[in-house]
């Protein structure tokens, strides 16, 4: 007879007010992982946050590593939507346009982002896998916002300048949440110039094949 451990499973709920009871604890447990860290939050404070009994709460995570994995899948669902805002719009935006949306898309998700970084560094062995499936999707993203400006660049140009965006948007959201109030907007400002500046080479730099006109010119 096997005596295989069964893990528990979060349940899915199948009613609208089950969803929305779901959503209003998945907000609750960012609110508290943000504010005491993974580690130190407790499935009661996190139900008692949402107004939800305790009950209720176990009935759709029955224990927190469940509620870290819904928060991992809301925060990738959310960073990717709105990468995918900023592709949809890339060929409109002027570059300095363009750089401020990268710049506030972890900024605009910075409770959300605390809460992720707390559970990442509790559970860095257990979640390993899932950071690394964050970061691939952000990439995968990133690269075709800036294939979109730069359609010439080359495959391996255009992955090491995605991870490049994505450290100054990292940068952009830790400038925020450690500066004085009083220099945010500057150093904001600044942020933005930075990556313009940086988008504007970029698309300047790649490579462009020439025109069958540019060629008979030049045989001439």
């Amino acid at each position: 007879m096997s005596t295989k451990k069964i893990s528990p499973a979060a349940r899915t709920p199948q009613r609208q007010r089950g969803k929305e009871r779901v959503a209003a604890l998945i907000e609750a447990a960012i609110a508290v992982f943000a504010e005491k860290g993974y580690a130190a939050a407790t499935m009661t404070e996190i139900a008692a946050r949402a107004g939800a009994p305790i009950g209720s709460l176990y009935q759709f995570f029955p224990n927190k590593e469940l509620i870290a994995d819904a928060l991992m899948l809301r925060y990738l669902e959310l960073t990717v939507a709105a990468l995918e805002r900023i592709e949809a719009a890339s060929a409109l935006l002027a570059v300095e346009a363009l750089a401020r949306s990268l710049l506030r898309v972890f900024v605009d998700l910075k409770t959300e982002r605390a809460a992720i970084l707390s559970l990442l560094d509790a559970l860095r062995h257990e979640k390993a896998a899932r950071g690394a499936e964050f970061r691939t999707a952000v990439l995968a993203r990133l690269q075709r916002i800036l294939h979109a400006i730069a359609p010439a660049l080359a495959p391996a140009q255009a992955t090491t300048a995605a991870i490049a965006v994505l450290q100054q948007m990292k940068a952009a959201t830790e400038l925020s949440a450690r500066s004085e109030p009083a220099a945010i907007d500057a150093l904001d400002k600044e942020c933005v110039r930075m990556l313009a500046l940086y988008l504007a080479d970029l698309g300047a730099a790649a490579p462009r094949a020439k025109s069958p006109r540019g060629r008979s010119a030049a045989r001439r």
